[in-house]
C-alpha cells in the first residue's frame, strides 16, 4: 500500500482522471473487484478481492439474487481492505454474444484546419454508424484517421485538409443479458459507468506496446466462455466469443471419470495437463464417485485418462477460435502473436497446446505488476479487472461509455475531451 505505478505510454504519462476508480469482473468461475486511486500519471491500488461466483453462466445472469449476494460480498471485501467505499465501477462484459461493428465517417472541410469541434462531430458520426439491429453498443472507439491521401492518420486535430474521415471500431451485445448484469450490481447500491469487453480490458493489462500496435490476438479463457480480442495499430479491430470455457473441461472430466463437480474440478487443478507429453503416464489418480463416500470407493485411474478427457476439450476450443480468427479475415493480418489470460489457460501444457493449433507464438499474459496487490493476485484470473482499473485512468470516458459522447458540451474555452470529462466526473 502507499506505493504508486506510473502509467505510461510511449514514455508519456497519461491520465484522464483523478480520484477513485473500482473495477468489477463479474464471471461465471470468480467476481474480482480492484480498487485504485487514479492521480496525475499515477494509479495507486487500494485493495482487491475475489470471490468464487454464483448465479451466472457464461457471463449471463441465471439468478439475480446469487449474483448480487456474490457481487455484494467481493465488493465489500475489497472496500474493507482499501478502506474506502465506492459508488461508482467500471463493468466487464462477456455476456450478450459479443460482436464486432464497424463504420465510415467522411467530412469534406475544403482546406480548413481540423479543430476540435470537426473532430467531434465526425466522431459523433462515426458512432452514429455504429448500429446492429437488436444489439447495444458497449465500447466504441477510431481505429484511424484519413487526412486527404494520407491514412493511418493517429491525431488530425491542427492540420489542414480538404476531406477528414475516420474508421470506427465498437463492440455490440445484445441488450438483456447486459441489463441483467447492470441490475444485478446496481443491486448491490452501485453506479456502472462504464462497461468494456472483458478481453479487450485484459489486453491493456497483459500487451505490451509493441504487441498492440504490431498486432495481436487475446484469447481470455473464462469459466464459461472463451472470449477473442484482436488488436492492430494500438486498437481494438475484432471481438469475437466462444461458448466454451474452464467449466467444459470440468464438466467433461465429472462425466467421463463420473465424480462430483466440485472433486473433478479439484482433480484438474491438481493433476490435470492439457498435452500428455508433458505428464508423467504411470500415475494413477484416485477420483471420488458420485453418491459414494469413503476412500474405498474411490476410483482410481491413470492419470493419462484425465489429460486425454482435457485436451480433447481444449483442442475443441482452440479449433474454434482459429476458425473464428480465419473466418473474420484477422487471422494473419495481425500477426502470430497469441496472448492467453483468464484463470483457464493456467493448466500445465495449455500454452504449447494453443501454439501447435494456432499455428502462433503464444505466451501466458499477466497483468501489470501493481503495487498494492498481493503477489499471489497477480495472475492471469486478474487480468481484466486489473485492465479496467487501468481503463478508468487512461482512456476517455466516452469509450468507457458511448452515451458521454452525446453529452451536450458545458463551458467554453475547454475542448470537447476535458468537457466530457468533467461530465462523467460529476
Amino acid at each position: 500500500m502507499g506505493e504508486t505505478l506510473k502509467l505510461r505510454v510511449n514514455n508519456e504519462i497519461l491520465a484522464y482522471r483523478t480520484g477513485l476508480v473500482s473495477a468489477l469482473d463479474v464471471g461465471t468461475s470468480k467476481v474480482a473487484c480492484v480498487i485504485g486511486r487514479a492521480e496525475h500519471g499515477t494509479l495507486k491500488v487500494l485493495g482487491s478481492a475475489l470471490r468464487e461466483s454464483a448465479g451466472l453462466r457464461a457471463g449471463t445472469v441465471t439468478s439475480l439474487e446469487l449474483a448480487e449476494e456474490t457481487i455484494r460480498d467481493c465488493v465489500a471485501a475489497a472496500e474493507n481492505h482499501a478502506d474506502a467505499r465506492i459508488q461508482n465501477v467500471l463493468v466487464a462484459v462477456n455476456c450478450g454474444s459479443p460482436v464486432s461493428v464497424t463504420s465510415r465517417a467522411v467530412m469534406a472541410l475544403d482546406g480548413a484546419l481540423v479543430s476540435d469541434a470537426h473532430l467531434r462531430q465526425l466522431l459523433s458520426d462515426g458512432r452514429g454508424k455504429c448500429r446492429l439491429e437488436g444489439h447495444e453498443i458497449i465500447q466504441s472507439a477510431p481505429t484511424t484517421y484519413v487526412v486527404d491521401e494520407a491514412r493511418g492518420v493517429r491525431n488530425p486535430s491542427g492540420m489542414f485538409c480538404q476531406r477528414i474521415g475516420v474508421a470506427m471500431h465498437a463492440v455490440a451485445v445484445k441488450p438483456s443479458p447486459l441489463a441483467n448484469l447492470k441490475l444485478a450490481v446496481e443491486r448491490c447500491h452501485l453506479n456502472v459507468v462504464g462497461s468494456l469487453f472483458a478481453p479487450y480490458a485484459s489486453g491493456l493489462a497483459v500487451l505490451s506496446e509493441d504487441e498492440k500496435q504490431i498486432g495481436a490476438t487475446v484469447i481470455d479463457m473464462g469459466g464459461g466462455c472463451t472470449s477473442i480480442a484482436v488488436f492492430l495499430e494500438g486498437h481494438l479491430v475484432h471481438a469475437d466469443v466462444v461458448p466454451l470455457g474452464g467449466f467444459s473441461v470440468t464438466h467433461d472430466i465429472s462425466l467421463g471419470l463420473t465424480a462430483p463437480l466440485s472433486a473433478a474440478e479439484r482433480i484438474k487443478t491438481l493433476f490435470g495437463a492439457a498435452l500428455g507429453d508433458l505428464e508423467a503416464g504411470a500415475d494413477v489418480i484416485s477420483v471420488p464417485q458420485m453418491g459414494e463416500e469413503g476412500d474405498d470407493s474411490a476410483l482410481r485411474v491413470p492419470r493419462t485418462m484425465l489429460t486425454r478427457i482435457i485436451q480433447a476439450r481444449l483442442t475443441e476450443i482452440f479449433e474454434e477460435v482459429q476458425k473464428r480468427l480465419q473466418a473474420s479475415g484477422y487471422d494473419a493480418v495481425a500477426g502470430r502473436r497469441a496472448v492467453l489470460t483468464g484463470g483457464a489457460c493456467q493448466l500445465t501444457g495449455t500454452r504449447e497446446l494453443a501454439a501447435r493449433i494456432l499455428n502462433k507464438q503464444v505466451r501466458i499474459g499477466r497483468p501489470q505488476v501493481f503495487p498494492g496487490l498481493a503477489a499471489a493476485s497477480a495472475g492471469p484470473d486478474y487480468a481484466t479487472a486489473i485492465g479496467l482499473l487501468m481503463a478508468g485512468a487512461l482512456l476517455p470516458p466516452e469509450i468507457l461509455n458511448p452515451e458521454m459522447a452525446a453529452l451536450p458540451a458545458a463551458g467554453k474555452g475547454k475542448s470537447w475531451l476535458s468537457r466530457l470529462t468533467g461530465r462523467w466526473l460529476e
